[in-house]
């Protein structure tokens, strides 16, 4: 059986991490970061993922290392509940007859929701085992507002690596591979946090479960049980953190159970019911609520139970862990081959007796003797392996050399290669180069931002990019890339010194294990060929082009365009994701950047990878004048696709506003107590960040707080509280417990929340999606005005808020064929979005968040006249938007055949045609 692994990614802008797939016939397990933009970079290469039952988490936990971990898991329970049910079909098509054709369409609609799934359909589910360091099951859990699966178990296993034991076994073994987990911490470990104690006899996640849920009941606020020790409570809280994981991937809830409950009683808000007394049917209970003045009625009412993992309101606390996983990896030992000739010497007789030899099985012979297989194999040997180390810092050097199993035959026989996933600088450290020479027979391969360079990851995006580029320069940059140049721009400078017996680490590079060890680069990708991209470019596209710019620069067009105006017609916006659900090859999920001078920078919504994005549209440098301008980052609602991308935005912005006084230890903190009582005065003294959203999402981010430091004590967390339908000014913003508004009743809060966010006004609505979905209008002191939809039905209340808007950016989940799916989804159709800008009297509408159905260009059909409603015609494009707009993914447009693939920065300057609608591509330009 053949077995490899092979790099699937190198760090790079929008592949921050290493990530490798050990690959058996039967069975793919990842290794190494489950970083954002995995996935994506998983499609680009083609790598199918439905193998794949098992990771192992290199390094910290934290989001560098795990920020797409979540996403990756979403994709695969999709993928494997998908297969099973495919299983279970199969299975019935077999034998399937009239009789049992209604029998097999019930197991269908059970399995893929609201009944029990049969027995036969639940044994075809696939446990993902995840394996990693402290805070891994804390890390997920802090997601469970926003996961809701059913039908894929999850089997968290934090690995203590630290504490050495016997070697002999391994730390991890399955029928494939043994693994043994290193856990090092650095040398200078004041902030690491020591391992869990272990209790005597831990309680089993099934007695959590048989004796009364801890997500139930709230255990996890409960204070220390009388008499329970440390180690007692660390593992009571661990198995409350596995119930709610495992509730947010393989749970029995079922939306349509009611649970019969006192009216007083209900926790709201829930959706409520009764049952008619004339006609026994269950309807909708229309009376007074919980929580509001009239008197309650002393009934009972049947109420919906929210998702399980969501109704624990706090996990039990933790801090950061400063260690960083590392393993080893070796194939079981090969038999030797069978030897026919030895076999018939020792009279067994050929047949089933001769394949229990083969397979290690002892038979009796044909004269009643013993037969063991060694008696008929050949000398076998041992299996191939490869450790993979990752060193965040120089600091964990040494207690990595000092560890007990490099000198072990145990582990190290057989293991003919080490992969170093290191930190800056880290390859550079004498005692760590020492240490390489010492096991020079080992290959060394080192993926790291010193020695992989920064090429263009995403090759199909990029492409599409650049050859936009040649149509539209300004709108459509190159993706910032480097294919030479190392350490990387951006990272520091270090001397040139020779690399003896060092690899550098390339995407599709192969070690192969079995049947022999082998290095392979026949897989590897090379980086792109710009050169080769520009020629594809047909010319006939070009000389439109050209024909195009002429005609927008003649006297004309010019005269046109000054009739115009619109305030702060400097604005840019630069859609960095423009696709729904997933990442895809062509579309990144959720992200817009909305850049107006003198004001600010502002964020609408940040999927997974926003960041990555944002460093193909800029160079460091500018990217770090992007950051430093960051002012507000706005979560529409919590569906992953929308969010996983916040935490590294609001660190990386942490790491460039706090980075030098974080290094000096000199970094102030404000109580929660200061943040109650002088808001103003501290957003007058610092700079902050304002993440505007749900509380639900706030929550998200304290919670994961606690498990690394990504600069949540500097930024200012806005709960907003929609308007009330006809009242745009009822928008309620707090801070912790403190009511803070542009137009409160104190004049100092309102100047410094002005003067912080660059904006006059923030105005919100409540919108037909999921659980408090909200859209958006921004104003600011110009006059412009920015209105943002998020993900919704049309909805007159965003329209009213949004009256007046210059921009309007608006979901256009599906085309107008597909309305019964948009209604469905809770989502909104072309001519529906395009509807909502000429009822709110928008200057400009611009279009996204398309379903990855339309991989290329979104279908908008014959609008042929719907001008006056805000709308154009498909092949527009980007010109008819009254918009000069410029971008790194996909557009929405198609000349001569190629595909529209770019990110999209617009600026509101040179605009034409007022109230048009345009398509939001992925991206930004160099102006």
């Amino acid at each position: 059986m053949r077995s490899y692994i092979q790099f699937l990614t190198t760090p790079t802008a929008d592949t921050p991490g290493t990530c490798l797939m050990l690959h058996f016939d039967d069975k793919r397990y990842l290794i190494g970061n489950l970083h954002e933009g995995t996935q994506r970079a998983s499609i680009q290469r083609g790598i199918k993922l439905t193998k794949v039952s098992e990771i192992f988490l290199t390094g910290k936990t934290e989001w560098k290392n795990t920020g797409g971990l979540i996403g990756m898991i979403l994709t695969l329970a999709d993928t494997t509940k998908a297969a099973a049910v495919n299983k279970v079909h199969d299975r019935a098509l077999n034998n399937r007859t009239i009789e049992n054709k209604q029998r097999d369409e019930a197991t269908d609609r059970q399995f893929r929701g609201g009944e029990d799934g049969g027995e036969q359909a639940k044994d075809d589910r696939v446990t993902l085992n995840i394996h990693g360091g402290s805070n891994l099951m804390h890390t997920l859990a802090t997601g469970r507002r926003f996961v809701f699966r059913k039908g894929m178990p999850i089997n968290v296993d934090e690995m203590d690596g630290e504490r050495v034991t016997d070697l002999r076994e391994p730390t991890w073994m399955d029928k494939n591979v043994k693994v043994w987990a290193m856990s090092i911490s650095p040398s200078s470990n004041a902030g690491a946090s020591s391992p869990r104690a272990i209790s005597p006899r831990k309680r089993s996640f099934n007695e959590f479960k048989d004796g009364g849920s801890p997500i139930l009941e709230g255990i996890a606020d409960r204070p220390n049980e009388p008499e329970e020790s440390p180690a007692e409570r660390s593992d009571r809280e661990q198995q409350i953190r596995k119930a709610v994981v495992s509730e947010m991937f393989d749970s029995d809830w079922r939306l349509d159970a009611l649970l019969e409950t006192w009216l007083h009683q209900v926790k709201m808000p829930a959706a409520l019911f009764e049952r008619d007394p004339e006609t026994r049917k269950i309807v909708k209970y229309t009376g007074p609520l919980p929580g509001e003045s009239e008197e309650l009625p002393f009934i009972k009412v049947l109420v919906r139970q929210p998702w399980p993992a969501a109704m624990i309101q706090h996990l039990p606390p933790t801090t950061p862990s400063q260690a960083a996983m590392s393993y080893f990896f070796r194939n079981h030992p090969q038999r030797g081959k069978f030897n026919p000739e030895a076999a018939k010497a020792l009279k067994v007789e050929m047949g089933p007796a001769w394949a229990k030899l083969a397979s290690g099985q002892s038979v009796e012979s044909n004269d009643g003797k013993l037969i063991t297989s060694d008696m008929v194999l050949a000398e076998g040997k041992e299996g191939g392996g490869v450790a993979v180390v990752e060193l965040p810092s120089r600091d964990y050097v040494h207690n990595l050399i000092e560890r007990p199993e490099w000198k072990s035959p145990e582990v190290m026989t057989g293991i003919g290669a080490v992969i170093w996933i290191l930190g800056a600088g880290v390859g550079q450290d004498d005692n760590l180069r020492r240490f390489m020479s010492d096991f020079s027979y080992l290959k060394h391969f080192v993926s790291s931002r010193d020695y992989c360079p920064n090429y263009l990851s995403l090759d199909s995006s990029a492409s599409a990019a650049i050859r936009l580029n040649q149509v539209d320069p300004m709108r459509y940059p190159i993706p910032v890339h480097d294919n030479v140049t190392l350490p990387q721009p951006g990272q520091p400078a270090l001397p040139k010194e020779p690399k003896e017996n060092i690899v550098p680490a390339q995407r599709g590079l192969t070690i192969q294990f079995q049947p022999s060890f082998e290095i392979l680069t026949s897989a590897v990708v090379p980086p792109l060929n710009t050169a080769e991209v520009l020629q594809e470019t047909p010319t006939a596209v070009l000389a439109l082009a050209q024909t195009a710019k002429e005609e927008l620069s003649s006297d004309a067009v010019r005269e046109q365009m000054a009739k115009q105006y619109l305030p702060s017609q400097d604005a840019e916006i630069i859609t960095l994701g423009t696709g729904s659900a997933l990442p895809s090859k062509y579309r990144n999920v959720s992200a817009t950047l909305l850049r107006v001078p003198g004001c600010g920078s502002y964020l609408l919504d940040c999927g997974e990878n926003t960041l990555g994005q944002l460093k193909r549209v800029y160079p460091p440098d500018e990217l770090a004048e992007v950051l430093r301008d960051l002012k507000l980052i706005w979560i529409s609602h919590l569906h992953a696709d929308h969010h996983l991308g916040t935490t590294s935005v609001i660190k990386a912005w942490y790491q460039e506003v706090y980075g030098k006084q974080i290094a000096e230890g000199t970094l102030s903190k404000h109580s929660l107590t200061e943040q109650l009582l002088y808001p103003s005065k501290i957003l007058e003294e610092e700079r902050r960040l304002f993440v505007a959203s749900e509380e639900h999402m706030l929550r998200y981010l304290r919670e994961y707080s606690s498990v690394e430091d990504f600069g949540f004590d500097k930024i200012v967390p806005l709960a907003v509280q929609a308007s009330k339908a006809g009242f745009p000014e009822s928008t309620i913003l707090r801070w912790n417990a403190r009511v803070i508004g542009f137009n409160t009743f104190e004049p100092r809060i309102n100047r410094a929340l002005r003067a912080s966010t660059g904006l006059c006004s923030l105005a919100a609505v409540y919108v037909d999606h999921c659980y408090h979905s909200m859209a958006v209008t921004l104003t600011f002191p110009t006059g412009f005005k920015f209105s943002y939809s998020g993900d919704c039905r049309p909805c007159a209340a965003f329209a009213e808020i949004g009256k007046g808007s210059t921009v309007l950016l608006h979901e256009a989940t599906f085309d107008d064929e597909l309305k019964g799916d948009a209604e469905a989804k809770k989502h909104s159709t072309t001519s529906e979005a395009l509807a909502v800008g000429a009822a709110m009297g928008a200057r400009r509408v611009l279009l996204t968040h398309f379903s990855q159905r339309y991989a290329k260009i979104p279908v908008m059909g014959d609008m042929d006249g719907a001008g006056e409603d805000g709308g154009q015609s498909e092949g527009e494009g980007m010109e008819g938007t009254g918009m000069e707009g410029t971008g790194t993914e996909a557009t929405g447009m198609e000349w001569t055949g190629m595909e529209a693939k770019g990110i999209e920065r617009t600026t509101i300057e040179g605009t034409s045609m007022e109230g048009t609608g345009g398509f939001a591509g992925e991206g930004g330009v160099r102006e």
